[in-house]
């Protein structure tokens, strides 16, 4: 039996914000996914932006879909309002609650296979219609609750558990979302807090789409191919009346580095991936030079990570449709149901 429930005591001299609630209250239940996971920083990340930007907990309204990223919310938040939606459908039900309640502060968190594969055309329309949220994508390239295989977003020439290759051209979030026309566009690396905590209250105080791609390692499915101690090889060579995982506890990888620096991360299976925190003096109002950027670090098999594009003049979703000012749940009957004159001059208009 677990138990997942946090206690409820607490340090009377923790640190308060400036509504009084400690680092505590932005927290949710205890996390069940692997030891060493890049999702759970994350989900400290999300929290400690919170705390500091003193967002009121029952203004905040989290959604997801299906995946180990999508699991987070339970671990994050717990005294907000919170939707598992089915798998890649969370922008649309993100939107919807959004269109009724324009007063909650939107925070939709997905993974790499929930947003680039079966959800890849709700993670468009989000983003093309400005919709007023905060999207984190925890990019690990796999799918971890399906055993690894690859997601739509793993790199060419990266090999899986078993050993196979992923011979198809990545989808990268960060690009898509520019060009689909989210206003605010990030990636960072879950074990920056440094880089990733100012990022996500950046995003939060953005009007409009803001997206941050957040490259999360996965503990479990990277074992190097060859080891005679990796759970492949032994399965294959064990004859057993049933199959078992064991999956031990790794640390949390952790770097922090200026901007303009590169810095090399060793991978949990000892391969390598190469950093690189974007200069301060970078022009992220142009989307040209965005996508310059991008390419030109992708060519050099670098991971450019920072605030990769802003417009802070974008309109968002509300102002598009010209909505209600107020939530559809404080209308009266006379504002919902105008009558039929209402309805004959609405008709009358889209003639």
């Amino acid at each position: 039996m677990s138990y997942l429930a946090k206690p409820k005591f607490q340090h009377p001299s923790l640190e308060v914000n400036a509504l009084g609630f400690t680092h505590r209250d932005y927290e949710g239940s205890m996390s069940t996914l692997c030891a060493g996971c890049g999702h759970d920083s994350i989900s400290a990340a999300i929290v400690r932006a919170c705390f500091e930007l003193s967002l009121p907990p029952h203004r905040i309204a989290k959604l997801s879909g299906i995946g180990c990223s999508s699991k987070t919310p339970t671990y994050m938040l717990g005294q907000s309002h919170g939707f598992n939606s089915v798998h890649g459908r969370m922008p649309s039900v993100l939107t919807g609650a959004n269109l009724a309640n324009r007063d909650l502060i939107y925070l939709g968190v997905s993974g790499d296979g929930d947003t680039a594969s079966i959800g890849l055309g709700q993670f468009a329309h989000a983003m093309r219609r400005g919709v007023n949220m905060v999207y984190i994508v925890e990019n690990n390239g796999v799918y971890g609750l399906t055993k690894g295989q690859f997601s739509a977003t793993a790199d060419r020439g990266s090999k899986s558990k078993k050993g196979v290759d992923a011979t198809d051209e990545p989808i990268d979030l960060v690009a898509l979302a520019i060009q689909l026309g989210a206003s605010f566009v990030a990636r960072s690396f879950s074990g920056d807090k440094a880089q990733l905590v100012p990022l996500i209250k950046g995003a939060f105080e953005h009007q409009g789409a803001a997206f941050i791609d957040v490259i999360s390692p996965c503990v479990t499915f990277n074992n190097h191919v060859g080891s005679t101690k990796s759970f492949d090889y032994v399965r294959e060579h064990n004859i057993a009346v049933n199959a078992l995982d064991v999956i031990t506890g790794r640390n949390t990888i952790e770097v922090d580095y200026a901007e303009g620096d590169r810095q090399d991360v060793v991978m949990h299976d000892g391969s390598t991936i190469r950093l690189h925190k974007l200069e301060a003096d970078l022009d992220i109002s142009d989307r040209s030079t965005a996508f310059a950027t991008l390419e030109r670090h992708r060519a050099a098999r670098e991971i450019a990570t920072g605030l990769i594009y802003l417009n802070e003049n974008a309109r968002e979703l509300h102002e598009g449709l010209d909505t209600s000012l107020r939530p559809l749940n404080e209308l009266g009957a006379e504002a919902l149901c105008p009558g039929s004159k209402a309805l004959q001059a609405i008709n009358a208009s889209l003639r």
